[in-house]
């Protein structure tokens, strides 16, 4: 059984191990792999795994021996699921391995919108306090999250989880979600504190807005010029979902015209982006480098269910399959 890791260095950097899947064939591991030599380390091989190097049709239909692919993430929009299907090619995911590291890591997002930690750490090594000419200074308004009111766009475990963490901070929860009556895993304990509103009525009434939802023809671009100005002045919008979902230009026009007050983004359209990108280039967004699953706890469990998951395969029993 020949198996290729396509681009295995986010997930294991070298602070986990592949022994897991070695044990299960005849393993070759790239660290990453650029488009022009996908069908070259794939040929031959009965399993692919893959985080984000693409596997389009062309490329499936090129691979007779292809019998699987395994994601090495839950977003599985680089894989034409069709495609696999169609040539017998099972599919699977990881899907909640990142539930607890990703909302707390909205939570570090909201927390340095309000309080804005670092720049104010930065400011006191740069001799900030030492010349203060009192015994405490701030270089930003600071913020209580107490009674603000948190819109949550999304609500599989991970908006989940993010709720449950806003409402320890004492704040106001309302969500939007297609479905959510699918997904809610303690009603007894979220849906009694929080309220199920539409779109429209969360961008009204959201002093803060975290998007959880999947990059899909309907969702892809979703905060955009005519959206954003259904939302409140001043509102800070967070993503750690998908950089699709935002137009970044339209959410820079409008941090730049004061409607939005902060954007704290963990992704963004394109990645690695342009140095071009407008978010990049605003004193009022929070980027950081795609790093809100990447905890090694939460990288540990993606691991060991990947390996659940090829296990489960070659004992004939499907799990996390997508297609």
């Amino acid at each position: 059984m020949k198996i290729v890791v396509l681009d295995g260095y986010a997930l294991n950097p070298g602070d986990l191990s592949w022994e897991g899947i070695k044990d299960l064939g005849d393993v070759e591991i790239y660290e990453r792999t650029p488009e022009a030599k996908i069908l070259e380390r794939a040929r031959g091989a009965e399993i692919l795994l893959t985080n984000k190097t693409p596997l389009s049709r062309e490329t499936i239909e090129a691979l007779p021996e292809l019998e699987y692919i395994g994601v090495l993430a839950t977003g599985y929009n680089v894989i034409d699921t069709e495609a696999a299907a169609e040539n017998e090619v099972v599919v699977t995911n990881v899907p909640t391995y990142g539930t607890n590291t990703v909302a707390q890591f909205v939570m570090a997002l909201l927390l340095e919108t309000a309080h804005h930690v670092g720049e104010h750490n930065r400011a006191v090594k740069n001799g900030g306090w030492t010349e203060a000419d009192d015994f405490c200074f701030w270089n930003y308004p600071l913020m209580e999250l107490q009674d603000k009111c948190l819109g949550i766009v999304g609500f599989g475990s991970i908006g989940q989880r993010t709720a449950e963490l806003a409402l320890a901070f004492g704040m106001k929860v309302i969500v939007y979600d297609r479905s959510p009556e699918k997904k809610i895993k303690d009603p007894e304990i979220l849906t009694e504190k929080i309220e199920f509103v539409d779109l429209l009525d969360l961008y009204r009434r959201s002093e803060v807005i975290s998007l959880h939802c999947p990059l899909t023809e309907s969702t892809e671009g979703m905060i955009n010029q005519a959206t954003i100005a259904q939302m409140k002045e001043g509102v800070i919008i967070i993503n750690t979902a998908r950089g699709g979902l935002i137009v970044e230009p339209d959410l820079a026009a409008a941090l730049e015209a004061g409607k939005v007050k902060t954007a704290a983004v963990d992704v963004l359209s394109t990645e690695p982006p342009a140095a071009s990108n407008p978010l990049l280039n605003s004193d009022k967004t929070i980027v950081t480098p795609h790093i809100a699953w990447a905890s090694r706890e939460a990288r540990q469990r993606l691991m060991e269910t990947v390996v659940d998951n090829l296990n489960s395969y070659l004992a004939g029993n499907v799990i996390n399959q997508i297609n």
